[in-house]
């Protein structure tokens, strides 16, 4: 896995139980999905501006594994666990750097998506190939 994003949980981030909410989980993951997708591909956000082609989360699966307030420091890590036809895999692991215990773990899946046509589209072969060296087993897999 490779470190994607560092966050702290604000005070403002947590819920009236003292632990961080849900919605700042997910903002925290988005954050770091485009810090993965860079690292990956070479893709920025900014792209989606040129109405070009652009990446689109179609699931999302959230472990909540130990509880996180406000202060904690946060490392989340990210590997690419799968590339498929249209869509690419990816398991997160948001890590509390005090604790060293595993927050929560977000398996997402993300698909290349056409601005125009509003639809999934193959993953070109120069994408496909730049992402199967961050696949496990890899010999040149970057972190």
């Amino acid at each position: 896995m490779i470190s994607v994003s560092r966050a702290v949980a604000h005070p403002w981030n947590c819920d009236v139980l003292g632990h961080m909410t849900t919605r700042f989980y997910v903002a925290m993951f988005d954050d770091a999905a485009y810090q993965f997708l860079y690292e990956v591909f070479g893709w920025v956000g900014a792209q989606d501006n040129a109405g070009r082609l652009a990446w689109a989360d179609v699931r999302h699966v959230i472990n909540y594994q130990a509880e996180v307030g406000a202060g904690d420091l946060l490392d989340i890590r990210a590997s690419l666990k799968k590339i498929g036809g249209k869509s690419i895999t990816v398991d997160y692991q948001m890590v509390n750097l005090g604790s060293g215990e595993i927050a929560a773990t977000l398996e997402c899946t993300a698909v290349l998506f056409d601005l125009h046509a509003r639809s999934a589209v193959t993953i070109p072969e120069d994408l496909r190939r730049a992402a199967e060296r961050h696949l496990p087993g890899e010999a040149s897999q970057s972190g």
